[in-house]
């Protein structure tokens, strides 16, 4: 491996005077400054983004949470392990609202071993579900880096060259007992095209250095809850799509939901096909999402039919991940001075207080830095533009 590339760590940089960035106005108020400081770490999501960087649709993420004995400390409330389990639940629900053709599976290692949580899957309810039934879970030992990378690649090494393979690693100790040289897993991680990314709890690791360097993930550490927040926030938007990802014609399916009538002498009761794998009891139902191509029953979408090998989805699955191939494009930003009509946004109705407005490069609508986050994260597309389509 090469050495890492030199890096001027925070301790080693000037003394900085932290306290010079506020300064007072004329009535000797800093409300001036702070605000200026809130505005522009609203704008750091948005500048940060890929601009127009196709993104992959499909994603398979291996969520690894160390549950060793260092989940045990308090510095997070009431420790690591609740505060972290708590944080990944509003992950889950974030990373299929954004991407819901994609799927997860959570791993845990404690005590020098690696064993999986939850399998890879789409519905996050089972996810939850589990996180929530591992609150209890008793911390022990060390966490194992490599057998939790090894325990992800058996499956993600089977997954289409089409999707993106991903490993995000949630990490409290500063040690990691592996069976083996973890260099020569990194090297197959790489050959395998898997990403892996790390957030630390404590402080950072070596290993954890070189493992996403290597791979092309990420590396942070945390400096307290809401930043752990954000920074598994950022892991929510899918990664950009490598120019070698494959480029192949996916068969889909779009089963409706159809529910036989109690009077209906004919229907007849059956087990969903998704009950195969779950160690929950098995239940009879009358309705369900039947595949168009073998008839085989399941209760939610979407999902891969076990007979045929379908992938079923709906319609507005579809339709939230499209817009990760054609990401909106970043909004101007220019003073609010500049503006020559009457200055309120176009998507709020909200007067323009701040001194930069941002405008749609298309329609040359304006909108506030509130609304510009919201199109951005979370609507994905122009209202103004959607608007002038509809009402030409």
């Amino acid at each position: 491996m090469d050495e890492e590339p030199e890096r001027t760590k925070r301790w080693e940089g000037g003394y900085e005077r932290t306290w010079e960035v506020l300064k007072e106005d004329e009535s000797g108020s800093l409300k001036a400054t702070v605000e200026e400081i809130l505005f522009q770490s609203k704008r750091k999501r948005v500048t940060e983004s890929h601009g127009q960087v196709r993104l992959g649709m499909m994603r398979h993420l291996h969520l690894v949470v160390d549950c060793s004995r260092s989940m045990e400390d308090q510095d997070l409330k009431p420790n690591r392990l609740t505060a972290s389990l708590k944080l990944i639940e509003t992950f889950v629900e974030e990373y299929f609202d954004q991407n819901p053709i994609s799927q997860l599976g959570i791993i845990t290692t404690k005590n020098k071993r690696a064993e999986k949580l939850t399998d890879l899957a789409g519905n996050p309810k089972k996810h939850i579900v589990a996180l929530k039934k591992a609150v209890d879970t008793v911390c022990l030992g060390e966490p194992s880096l490599y057998n939790s990378l090894h325990l992800a690649i058996q499956t993600l090494k089977h997954m289409p060259g089409h999707t993106s393979r991903e490993i995000l690693v949630i990490l409290s100790s500063l040690t990691t007992c592996d069976p083996a040289n973890i260099c020569e897993l990194i090297k197959t991680l790489k050959s395998l095209k898997v990403r892996v990314s790390v957030i630390g709890l404590s402080a950072e690791v070596r290993v954890c250095t070189v493992l996403t360097r290597e791979t092309g993930g990420s590396y942070h550490v945390i400096l307290d809850e809401s930043h752990f927040k954000e920074l598994l926030m950022l892991h929510v938007k899918p990664p950009p799509a490598s120019s070698s990802s494959e480029c192949s014609l996916i068969r889909m399916g779009f089963p409706q939901h159809i529910i036989a009538s109690l009077t209906d002498q004919e229907a007849k009761p059956s087990f969903s096909m998704s009950h195969l794998d779950s160690s929950s009891g098995a239940d009879l139902s009358l309705g369900g999402y039947f595949c168009p191509q073998c008839h085989a029953k399941y209760t939610e979408l979407p999902v891969e039919c076990k007979v045929c090998g379908l992938t079923l989805v709906s319609a507005p699955h579809l339709a939230r991940s499209f817009h990760h191939l054609f990401p909106l494009q970043a909004f101007t930003e220019s003073p609010t001075e500049q503006l020559q009509k009457d200055r309120f946004c176009q998507a709020c109705q909200g007067e323009l207080k701040d001194k930069s407005i941002f405008s749609c490069p298309s329609c040359c609508s304006v909108f506030c830095v509130e609304c510009d986050l919201f199109i951005h994260d979370s609507l994905h597309c122009c209202p103004c533009c959607i608007h002038n389509q509809s009402n030409p």
